[in-house]
């Protein structure tokens, strides 16, 4: 997902948030374990009613793998990054991490490379390259390229005059 967020009143900076596309809430999450839980649980005890007296402790141990297996799958989800582009520089802030890159916006050149299945975008200046919206949709990373590169090229017309 990407939300723009154009330059305020006398402010030339923009910034944009790349985050995954994630649908379901930190409730909806407990409440999908809790229901998933709940019919291995029932299914379980209805083996042991029938004599699997093993049943009930694999049913345990499955909820459990299940539940830590959705939970880090929707911890991944939290990762996103923060691109501020000015009339001189374009910042990029991996968040949650505290890593972060700073391209003079006039030398900044943005590259689309084909890759194995997917396509990758990355910014180039200088000899340094640093991928972004790895965690995007292939149309995403489209339409972020497109997006970059005309206001990378409003910048470098500011500045031009």
């Amino acid at each position: 997902m990407i939300v723009l967020r154009p330059a305020g009143a006398g402010s030339p900076r923009v910034t944009m948030w790349l985050r995954p596309n994630r649908t379901l809430s930190r409730r909806g999450l407990r409440r999908l374990i809790g229901v998933l839980a709940v019919l291995t649980l029932t299914t379980a005890g209805l083996g042991a009613w029938q004599g699997n007296v093993f049943a009930p402790l694999f049913a345990l141990i499955e909820s459990v793998a299940v539940a830590a297996a959705l939970s880090a799958a929707w911890r991944a989800g939290d990762r996103s990054e923060r691109i501020t582009l000015d009339a001189w520089s374009l910042e990029v802030h991996s968040l949650p991490g505290q890593r972060c890159l700073r391209f003079q916006s006039y030398w900044v050149r943005v590259l689309l490379e084909r890759g194995e299945g997917h396509n990758r975008l990355l910014l180039s200046s200088h000899g340094r390259q640093w991928e972004i919206g790895a965690f995007l949709a292939d149309q995403e990373r489209v339409e972020l390229s497109g997006k970059l590169v005309a206001l990378l090229a409003d910048c470098q017309r500011q500045l031009r005059k």
